[in-house]
């Protein structure tokens, strides 16, 4: 028999694992919040550009990821079944904007290298924290 998904007890890395998520979901809102707070004035004209261009969609698809990214890291720390629906909204979000910012030409041309490599572990990092919720679930730590 398959004991894989079996309940077990709570493995002792649960609290601070959903605490580094929680922390990193706060960034992710604190950053969205300079963001849309941004005035494109005072930035550089190459930013300035790329802060025009980006579509409400891109932006919608930023809000919900960080959003309900901490929905779903506080139901984590709260041991909730609803961490897992909440961190895969957060995850499919995710992964819009991450194509909205390579597909919308005016953005594409204005990221740099380290702009992509930063949406690229931004993403893997959501997949990981939805990773850690599923898995939490099938455990059974969540209740």
């Amino acid at each position: 028999m398959d004991d894989q998904y079996a309940p077990r007890p709570i493995a002792r890395w649960f609290m601070p694992a959903a605490v580094a998520s929680l922390l990193f979901m706060a960034v992710g809102c604190a950053s969205y919040l300079m963001h849309v707070s941004t005035d494109p004035a005072a930035v550089p004209i190459d930013r300035r550009a790329a802060l025009q261009a980006e579509p409400m969609w891109v932006t919608g698809a930023y809000a919900t990821a960080v959003w309900a990214g901490l929905a779903g890291a506080i139901l984590l720390v709260m041991k909730r079944k609803l961490a897992e629906p909440a961190l895969l909204v957060s995850l499919v979000a995710v992964l819009i904007w991450l194509a909205g910012l390579l597909l919308v030409t005016p953005l594409r041309e204005a990221m740099s290298a380290n702009d992509l490599a930063v949406a690229i572990v931004v993403a893997a990092l959501a997949w990981t924290i939805f990773w850690f919720g599923r898995h939490s679930r099938q455990r059974a730590w969540l209740r």
